[in-house]
This record gives structure tokens, sequence and C-alpha cells, in this order.
């Protein structure tokens, strides 16, 4: 594992960060290899000569739908702490990702270290655009995922919506006079900010000028309401005077690696824990400024071989090393999911 006591997670330089985690999951590979049953019997069929790879580029990856369809995990069941599943939007069934206390202790410690560097170290109040959580303490969905991920981060817990869905007023009464005129968070799904927030609260309270606004996720199941990230900046902007977004990019596959987008370029930047990769539709590797398949790698997942994966977005490397904004790595643009997302040569893989 890429070492957590990094100062700044965004200063590795291509060369520095190529040799690391290269070697990183030349390792991963070789321990879900020796761990996984599926994942052997994949790698065993479709990269014979995989320990002799020496190209971040050519290792092995996993569709991402494949953890919909089989039991993708390294540990021992009794060893198992947590089960996550998706969202299950896409029709497809659920995907589901095994944790043990390892891999989710080291998941809280990258995730504690991207929000510090990005967004900020302080400890504040968070108004959640969801209801409150009611879950198995051993099993959830991506959302509850991340509202519990980033609750690391807040003071205390306000939740806008009630058991209905609806805005409960009263607790968000609660919370103005909880807060007053002091900094605080807001988070949620980008669909559910957009659809409470603005359609539905729809009228401007002082308040939101001393927000944070944090948001991913995209769009779900609104996607007849959807607009670009620029529009939605401008209208929570103009109606609310939100001047804080931090938009984020992720998928519960690799909970703890997300990309937050830099508010000075409007770019999500990769870590010092992750890259990037954008493919064709023959899994070609494409350059910086061409629009294909997101890649995922990260160094974070030991439990199950989530550690380098075939997402079925789209995306485009726009440069690295170079950004305006002065972060070092990969920084790029995500365009959303691929239309009605099946991925040719898919079947080879199952």
């Amino acid at each position: 594992m890429i070492k957590n006591n990094l100062t700044n997670i965004y200063n590795l330089t291509k060369s520095k960060k190529k040799k690391d985690l290269l070697n990183q999951v030349k390792l991963l590979n070789k321990h879900h290899f020796k761990k996984s049953l599926e994942y052997n019997k994949i790698i065993k069929s479709l990269y014979p000569n995989f320990e002799k790879i020496d190209n971040l580029e050519q290792l092995p990856m996993l569709p991402v739908r494949l953890f919909k369809s089989l039991e993708l995990k390294s540990i021992k069941n009794k060893n198992i702490y947590k089960i996550m599943h998706s969202s299950g939007t896409s029709g497809s069934g659920l995907s589901k990702i095994y944790l043990d206390k390892e891999n989710a202790k080291k998941q809280i410690e990258v995730l504690n270290k991207i929000f510090s560097s990005s967004i900020t170290s302080e400890r504040l109040p968070m108004l959640v655009i969801s209801k409150k959580l009611e879950h198995d303490n051993d099993a959830f969905n991506a959302q509850t995922a991340a509202i519990l991920g980033f609750s690391l981060f807040s003071k205390k817990n306000f939740y806008l919506l009630d058991k209905k869905n609806n805005i409960d007023f009263n607790e968000f009464q609660h919370f103005k006079e909880y807060v007053k005129n002091k900094p605080f968070f807001i988070f949620g799904f980008t669909s559910r900010v957009y659809e409470n927030l603005i359609l539905k609260l729809n009228f401007h309270d002082k308040i939101f000028e001393n927000s944070i606004l944090i948001h991913g996720g995209g769009w779900k199941k609104l996607d007849d309401i959807k607009i670009s990230n620029r529009e939605f900046k401008k209208i929570l902007f103009k109606k609310l005077k939100i001047k804080k977004i931090y938009n984020y990019y992720g998928l519960i596959e690799q909970t703890g690696s997300i990309f937050i987008e830099s508010p000075i370029c409007g770019y999500f930047h990769t870590t010092a824990y992750s890259d990037i990769i954008i493919r064709d539709e023959n899994f070609n590797v494409l350059r910086k400024n061409q629009k294909g398949l997101i890649q995922l790698i990260s160094s974070i997942p030991t439990s199950y071989p989530g550690h380098n994966i075939l997402t079925e977005d789209l995306g485009e490397i726009i440069g690295e090393d170079d950004c305006k904004c002065g972060l070092k790595g990969k920084y790029f643009k995500v365009y959303g999911r691929i239309e009605k997302a099946e991925i040719r040569g898919c079947s080879n893989f199952s």
C-alpha cells in the first residue's frame, strides 16, 4: 500500500507515481489471485501470464458489472465485517462489496486524507439531503455508504427529509437555530440536491451563504431533469447564494478512493492512491482529449479484487501534472453512464 503518511496526496509526479502504483497493483494482483476463487478463474483464463506484465495499462482489469453477477471476495466468510451494495439503477442486479475490518479502516483513512486535502480538515455541522438513516450495520447501499463516509467530517448531522422523502421544515428550523450564521456542510446525491433545494425548497435563505456543498452520484432516475454541472452551480448560486460547491466522482466498488473536483479548474483529479485510464469500445488505450470508457485503479481494495476495474462511465483525460490549479497527477472530465451500458466483449469475462 502506498504509505498513508503522505502530507499531500496530490504531490506525486507522473514518474514517481507510475512506479509506486505499478508495484502496488502488481502486489494486489498476486494477493487476489491467491485469495479469490472467482478472480483466480478469470485471470487464469484471460491473463495467464499476468505476473510477467510490467505495464500498468496492460495489467488485468475487471468490468464493473462482474460485481453484480459473481461473488468477488478475497476474505473468508468469518472475516466479513460489512457488505456494501450498489444502488442498482441499471436494472442488472446489485454489486456486492465485501469488507473486512482492515480494508474498512483503510478506506476511512484514505477518504479522510482526500477530504482534508481537497476541502477542509475542519469538522462542521452537516445538512444531509436525505431521510434519517435506517440501516443494517453489516450491510448497506451506496447512498448510505456515502452518507456514513462523509459523516466522518461532520460535527453533527441533520436530515432535511422525513420518512416520506418530503422536506422536514421542523428539522430544517432546528438546523438553522443550531448553526446560526456559522459555516456548515451540505451533503447529498446530485439529483437529491437539485430536487429538494431547488425544485422543492425554492427560496433564498441567508443561511446557505455560509455553506459548503458536497455532491456526487449523478442523476440516477431523474435523468429527465438532468442539467450540466456548470448550470447546476449557476442555479445554486443564483437561488441560494451557495459559492463553495464540490462535486465528487467514485464507485461503491472502490469506496474511499474518490475524485474531487477542484473549484479552481473544474476538473476531477487523481490522488496518490488512484489512477485513471481511458479506453475505447475495443479496450484500446486512448490518450488525453479523447473520450472513452473510464478505467479506475486504486491501491485500497484488499478484501475484494476491486483494485483495477473498467467502469461503464464515459470520461476524458485533459492532462497530467500541468493543471492550472497546481495539483499534480491526471485531471479529467466525467460525462456520465454510457447508453444502455453493455460494453462489447464483456461476455468474455463471465
